[in-house]
């Protein structure tokens, strides 16, 4: 199917949609600017881009634990 065809398709399902909250939904996807103009890394405290930065730093030097041993380190503190 070209796309088209497939915008058609999805203008007559929206056509028969009866529910308002759905149809609130939909409108609002339609008007958020495409692609996003906001990127999450602008909307981010300086302090929480330098913690990612010192984490991603870390993994390129190799300073990395297992998932296992770090639930064995603070299982006291994990709820399943």
């Amino acid at each position: 199917m070209n796309i088209s065809a497939e915008k058609l398709d999805i203008i007559q399902k929206i056509c028969e949609i009866q529910d308002n909250d759905f149809i609130d939904l939909i409108k609002n996807i339609v008007e958020t600017p495409y692609p996003s103009r906001t990127d999450w890394w602008n909307e981010i405290t300086p302090e929480e881009r330098e913690s990612i930065n010192r984490g991603l730093d870390d993994l390129d030097k190799g300073k990395v634990y297992p998932h296992d041993q770090i639930r064995k380190r603070y299982e006291k503190w994990l709820k399943d």
